[in-house]
């Protein structure tokens, strides 16, 4: 069973967190993608318990229930976890995130002590990473959003509220009408079974209170992070998709030459949504094999 509280930070703000599984398993701090909350996928849940891992997961500031931190930056995620992680009593931990997410667990991974490995499922690179064109590759909706972004929290906000309006009250065929220009087919067939309806529900509750969360995040992805990833000295495990629309292949390619990563999962075929279902049992033995190394 999930239990999800509240839970205050030092300057005040509460965040809407979630724990299950096995309370003497080894912990998994996972961060959602981009928009997204404390709601978890079931095939992830599920991957997870079956390993004998407790499964901890939070709303970032600004999405669903937790409050707002304007002006964030990448790195001050690491506060937040950090805040919750002593709460929970957690000395050691693995770390994951997808896609929006896996900035926000390299940061972790920089940062944050008792990090013991470090998942990066389809994470975005730094966007003014030398070499790296940001935008190739994506699809027309992402590109359109990254690049309202430049202009400044309004246009931004203007750009993501229909969107977010939409995904609100999203149903999971409303998601592939919405996020279209991103979905390969092997994305699209994903959705078709339970993985939309968890999709749908993380969008629903994240988006619930309005896209401040999306808006700010959004904006920190094109800010500096606030580290640099020459700083994670944990092990990572990457994984990248061929045919990934929304974080193209470019990015975990990347990512992989400045961290010197300990594993790489690139899959050809794969797109956003089915590598992160179809290779997360492969993926997350690698995490567990890079955390007992850490931690023996």
């Amino acid at each position: 069973m999930s239990q999800a509280s509240l839970y205050e930070l030092p300057d005040g703000r509460y965040l809407d967190v979630a724990v299950s599984g096995p309370e003497d398993g080894t912990p998994l701090v996972f961060h959602h993608g981009t928009p997204g909350s404390v709601v978890r996928f079931q095939a992830m849940e599920q991957a997870v318990h079956g390993r004998g891992l407790r499964l901890v997961t939070m709303s970032r500031a600004g999405y669903g229930s937790s409050d707002r931190d304007a002006g964030r930056s990448i790195v001050d995620v690491v506060d937040d976890t950090a805040a919750v992680v002593e709460q929970l009593g957690l000395d050691q931990f693995l770390v994951a995130g997808w896609s929006g997410g896996g900035p926000h667990a390299l940061a972790c991974g920089a940062r944050l002590t008792g990090a013991a490995a470090v998942l990066c499922i389809a994470g975005l690179a730094p966007a003014d990473a030398p070499g790296l064109d940001f935008l190739s590759g994506m699809g027309q909706a992402n590109v359109e959003e990254s690049g309202a972004a430049p202009a400044g929290a309004d246009p931004l906000r203007a750009y993501l509220e229909p969107p977010g309006a939409a995904l609100r009250a999203a149903v999971p065929p409303a998601v592939i009408a919405v996020m279209g220009s991103v979905l390969p087919d092997v994305d699209r067939a994903v959705l078709s079974n339970e993985v939309g309806g968890d999709l749908t529900a993380s969008f629903r509750e994240g988006l619930r209170t309005g896209v401040d969360g999306w808006l700010d995040d959004d904006l920190a992805f094109l800010q500096p992070w606030g580290f640099t990833l020459d700083e994670v000295k944990v092990p990572v495990a990457i994984g990248q998709g061929s045919d990934d629309l929304m974080v193209p292949s470019s990015h975990g390619r990347l990512l992989a030459g400045e961290l010197a990563p300990a594993a790489v999962h690139f899959l050809e075929g794969e797109g956003h949504l089915s590598l992160a279902i179809g290779a997360l049992d492969d993926m997350l033995d690698e995490l567990i094999a890079l955390g007992a190394r850490t931690t023996s």
